[in-house]
């Protein structure tokens, strides 16, 4: 369990260079100390999904990897987000049909994610510090939880501050 609670990452401003570099190192060591191959295409999708925290389709990251020459057919950005997501990198939001990537990477942690339904940007926050809170809650009920998905919809504050018409 972290010392500290885990903060949302998305609609605050941050140093979004510091926050970029910070998660590929996390993921570079990840993959290091996993014995994972953390391949160029899949580095790449992943600092695809950090440039902005928005949501992105996997055609979206595909067209962005054709446009670069790393990936020309639809399975190269759909093994390389099903890599991210298998190894706690980045997210499935099923309301959105699309990948973030993972604010606290290497964490125990059950993401919430905080959709804004203007912009469709993301932030993730966690539901409980730890899963082990809700697997014991599910065993003592003879439930075995195959998945968790906490998403909610609303309006991030430069959104509901937008002037009306003004597309924010």
């Amino acid at each position: 369990m972290p010392d500290a609670p885990l903060e949302p990452l998305g609609f605050e401003r941050h140093d979004h260079k510091h926050c970029v570099s910070d998660a590929m190192a996390t993921a570079e060591a990840r993959c290091a100390d996993a014995g994972l191959r953390f391949t160029p295409v899949r580095r790449r999708v992943l600092e695809i999904l950090l440039e902005e925290h928005q949501a992105m389709g996997a055609y979206d990251v595909l067209s962005r990897l054709q446009a670069e020459g790393l990936g020309a057919q639809p399975p190269a950005a759909y093994r390389a987000l099903d890599f991210l997501v298998a190894n706690g990198l980045a997210h499935r939001v099923e309301r959105l049909n699309a990948f973030v990537a993972c604010a606290h990477p290497g964490e125990d942690h059950i993401p919430a994610f905080l959709i804004c339904r203007d912009c469709n940007r993301v932030a993730e926050t966690v539901t409980l510090p730890s899963r082990d809170v809700l697997i014991e809650a599910a065993r003592a009920c003879d439930f075995e939880i195959d998945k968790v998905l906490v998403e909610a919809e609303g309006r991030c504050g430069p959104c509901r501050d937008a002037p009306a018409g003004s597309g924010a």
